[in-house]
């Protein structure tokens, strides 16, 4: 039971995160960022890439992960980045953010398949989702939408993970399907990754802490 819900306790951290540090920018919420982005990348090599790689040709697998890159890149097109940390805020726009939605509704989901009853991998997408959570929270809280389009925003993208793991675990998909899409997920989980450890930090002393947060991140994902 816990594969489906701690993506949603993830979000709903994130959107208390959100609402006790309101319009600041904390450097907590950055840091936990970079130690995300660690801790998820970690996860995907420990334990999601020997998996996949185990059951299908390597060449092939090889595809699906530059698959996964590709398809980061097109949702980031759309979502301006919000995945790993970029919601950019348009103060005079009312409209509700539909290629943001989307896109991040599609990572959410895809996100969702890797997850299964014995793996720790529910743990990275948990780390990773708290962050970004606050961040949107954030930013809808900033911006004219109305309150129920900011309210079905995050409910929506809260129950998408729990729903690509529900589609994975129940559904009659061939395991070559199944372990394909996973080979895809770990190309979007390493874009994503690789993108927040590689963003500069501002100012020395974040530097500092930034490295002792990947640090962190790796070494928890090892003695997982």
């Amino acid at each position: 039971m816990n594969t489906y819900l701690f993506p949603i306790y993830a979000i709903i951290i994130g959107v208390v995160i959100a609402f006790l540090t309101k319009k600041q920018k904390s450097i907590y919420t950055k840091l936990l960022l970079s130690f995300s982005g660690a801790f998820l990348l970690a996860l995907t090599l420990f334990d999601l890439l020997p998996e996949v790689y185990h059951h299908l040709d390597t060449k092939q697998t090889g595809l699906f992960i530059m698959c996964g890159i590709l398809l980061q890149i097109v949702l980031e097109f759309l979502s301006k980045g919000a995945e790993h940390g970029h919601v950019h805020l348009h103060q005079e726009d009312n409209k509700f953010p539909w290629l943001l939605f989307i896109s991040l509704c599609i990572h959410s989901f895809l996100e969702g398949f890797p997850i299964h009853q014995h793996n720790d991998m529910v743990y990275g997408v948990f780390i990773h989702k708290i962050p970004i959570a606050a961040l949107l929270t954030s930013f809808l809280l900033q911006s004219k939408y109305a309150k129920e389009q900011a309210i079905t925003f995050i409910l929506v993208f809260a129950a998408m993970t729990p729903l690509g793991t529900l589609v994975s675990n129940t559904t009659s998909l061939s395991p070559n399907l199944l372990v394909s899409i996973n080979a895809v997920v770990i190309g979007i989980f390493l874009h994503i990754s690789t993108t927040i450890l590689f963003e500069t930090g501002e100012g020395h002393k974040f530097n500092l802490s930034k490295l002792v947060a990947i640090g962190l991140g790796i070494l928890i994902a090892y003695f997982i």
